[in-house]
């Protein structure tokens, strides 16, 4: 009887380990709603290949995706870099029939939607707007319906770079670890701006006890994380070349380190792009455009800092953006330079990366995120 219960186990700790799958989405700039705008692929956990699922047709420019708390909604930036455009729209994705079904569509509050975050709560959705350097907060109702915005906030003030810091152009929209800050790098103010974000409010950003943070002038803040532990926060800046790193706690950043991102043959390439960190927080990964088109791999010490482990070819050129998928086993870039995706297996021991199975064609990618089903 105990060698037939062993054996039952076994067999449905089997199939429900199989009966789980790891999709990874695309965003592009397809420039005609009326060609494939959002993909959908299956990621092989164990060889790393990318199979086609779906994808959907009927928008223009997907730039930027993010999935909702629960995975069941796709969020995506539409319209982007759209004269007298710019909107966000909700799909639904239903794992079992393979299908992505298109839901609302709103209004961005700007001409140039490039980042969307959902409160883990689901019931909120948060869009930061570039070329005029504004962010937009909206309700989500049952169905994943985005309703229009209740609160958008704009910001004016630029730097000392009068080609691309001309005025404010937010770059992302972060929220702390526990939903209760959201954080708004500035490329055009050279500033971190917070907010603190009382969700039971109808308008929940409301002003911080510190404003912002100042980052380095000329450093053009983009993308920003959280270590896993909650205590230490990473920003990476895409005309400085470098990460930031600052210490953490209750809507507060404290300098730590800047390091640059570029080996030192392309110490003149400043043009960096994205940032996350694996899973176990052991690793911090950086990606780098213009004449490198790299992933910058960094140890990360116990005190938060960084150390530069090495550099890996992302196999094509631009990579805009990147992802880990939940297990931390394999990392995904975008390279919307040579419309390629491109997968790596990750060592968790050492952090390295290893290109695996076969790169896949995508016009103009530009945004990917994974997540398990």
């Amino acid at each position: 009887m105990k060698k037939f219960l062993a054996l039952a186990i076994t067999f449905c700790t089997w199939i429900c380990f199989h009966s789980q799958n790891t999709y990874a989405f695309f965003g592009s700039f397809n420039w005609d709603k009326n060609t494939e705008g959002i993909y959908v692929y299956e990621l092989d956990t164990i060889k790393g290949k990318l199979s086609k699922v779906t994808s959907y047709t009927g928008i223009s420019n997907p730039s930027f995706i993010t999935l909702s708390p629960d995975g069941k909604y796709i969020f995506a930036c539409t319209e982007s870099k759209t004269e007298n455009g710019g909107s966000v729209s909700s799909f639904e994705f239903n794992p079992e029939n393979k299908s992505l079904t298109f839901i609302s569509k709103q209004k961005s509050g700007g001409e140039n939607p490039v980042y969307l975050t959902a409160h883990k709560n689901g019931k909120w959705l948060v869009n930061g707007n570039y070329t005029e350097g504004s962010v937009s907060v909206y309700p989500i109702s049952e169905g994943g319906k985005i309703e229009p915005y209740v609160q958008n906030i704009q910001f004016k003030e630029g730097s000392i770079n009068p080609d691309r810091q001309e005025r404010a152009h937010i770059h992302s929209t972060v929220f702390s670890p526990n939903f209760d800050y959201l954080f708004l790098p500035d490329l055009g103010a050279d500033k971190i701006r917070v907010f603190k974000f009382e969700n039971e409010k109808n308008q929940p950003l409301q002003e911080a006890e510190i404003a912002f943070t100042k980052t380095t002038l000329g450093s053009g803040p983009r993308h920003f994380t959280f270590h896993p532990n909650g205590k230490f926060a990473y920003c990476i800046e895409e005309m400085g070349g470098a990460v930031s790193v600052y210490s953490y706690e209750d809507g507060k950043l404290s300098n730590l380190q800047r390091i640059y991102t570029h080996s030192e043959k392309y110490k003149d390439n400043f043009e960096s792009s994205d940032v996350y960190i694996s899973p176990d927080g052991k690793f911090l990964y950086a990606s780098n455009r213009g004449k490198e088109n790299n992933i910058a791999i960094f140890s990360i010490q116990n005190d938060g800092k960084l150390k530069t482990v090495g550099y890996q070819s992302v196999k094509g050129k631009h990579p805009r953006t990147f992802n880990l998928d939940p297990s931390g086993n394999f990392l995904i870039t975008a390279n919307t330079g040579t419309n390629n995706v491109a997968v790596f297996k990750r060592a968790p021991e050492t952090g390295l990366l290893k290109k695996v199975g076969k790169k896949i064609k995508i016009r103009n990618v530009s945004s990917v995120q994974i997540r398990k089903y």
